[in-house]
């Protein structure tokens, strides 16, 4: 096997089961020393008093690699801060951030609690967010003090964040979420070196069984190559990209773009707009299905 990422050090959240454990193990298998999150909780986001970062840990270590736990809440601004001091102070730096950690809490709009919509944005946009925030300082400060590093940041976005899913507007918003963050991050991190992606990742997890059929679906590790990918100085060229992966089929989306338009030239009367938008939308491409509909 090539040996990507050999040298580099690399967080990987959410990193005990399912899709962040393949994560983990692709990228030691690739050469990187790796911190393990996993804050050790339910499909739900309930506490389980179990460490699996501790048993990805062992198989790759086991293996030879270089890896350590953390059991931090990646949504908590503190503990994230500290996670990142952790990987550096144990390796000696950090040059990647796989930002994978969430959970979903299923629920059509109309029956969704605020403790259900607080506690999925969290975990999912706001860890994000402390994750980026505080590796995003790290990182200039190694580049204002002439050390910058090949820096990589991978997002975990969703279909369901790009195109929508009925039953999950909880889950889809917090999803469309990363993905904005995701353009504006790779914008403002660029000039320090650092490069940010994000996949939308298809897979048969625990997310994922259950709500329907997952018989034929992708298998977690099947996402994680492209990831490795992604993490490698090889990557420098791509930053600010979303890319779906669905087994062996690899997808660039294309998002939200300007598409036609009517300059009136001047304020416009509502009793107008009707006719405009409908000849917008004629002119336009039908939109992506929203999954579900």
């Amino acid at each position: 096997m090539s040996k990507l990422l050999e040298g580099r050090v690399a967080i990987v959240t959410g990193a005990g089961r399912g899709i962040g454990r393949a994560h983990a193990l692709e990228l030691a298998r690739h050469g990187a020393a790796v911190l393990v999150n996993d804050y050790g909780v339910s499909l739900a986001g309930e506490g389980t008093g179990e460490t699996p970062a501790e048993e990805v840990v062992a198989e790759i270590t086991a293996a030879g690699g270089r890896a350590v736990a953390n059991g931090a809440d990646v949504a908590d601004f503190e503990q994230a801060a500290a996670m990142v001091r952790q990987a550096v102070d144990e390796f000696g730096g950090l040059d990647v951030l796989v930002n994978n950690a969430g959970f979903v809490r299923d629920r059509m709009l109309v029956n969704t609690s605020e403790e259900e919509w607080d506690a999925v944005i969290r975990v999912h946009l706001k860890g994000h967010f402390a994750m980026l925030r505080h590796a995003g300082a790290y990182w200039r400060t190694e580049s204002k003090e002439g050390r910058q590093r090949a820096a990589r940041v991978v997002n975990t976005s969703s279909g369901a964040g790009l195109q929508g899913s009925v039953g999950q507007a909880t889950y889809s918003a917090a999803k469309a979420g990363i993905a904005g963050l995701t353009l504006v991050a790779a914008q403002e991190l660029g000039r320090y070196g650092v490069t940010v992606n994000a996949i939308a990742p298809v897979a048969r997890t625990r997310m994922t069984e259950g709500a329907f059929d997952t018989s034929a679906m992708a298998l977690p590790e099947d996402n994680s190559p492209v990831v490795a990918w992604l993490a490698s100085e090889e990557s420098a060229d791509v930053t600010g990209r979303v890319l779906e992966i669905d087994g062996g089929r690899l997808t660039l989306e294309t998002g939200w773009a300007h598409g036609p338009s009517q300059d009136r030239g001047s304020r416009w009367d509502a009793a107008e707009v009707g006719a405009a938008v409908r000849s917008l939308i004629a002119d336009a491409p039908d939109p992506e299905p929203v999954y579900g509909a």
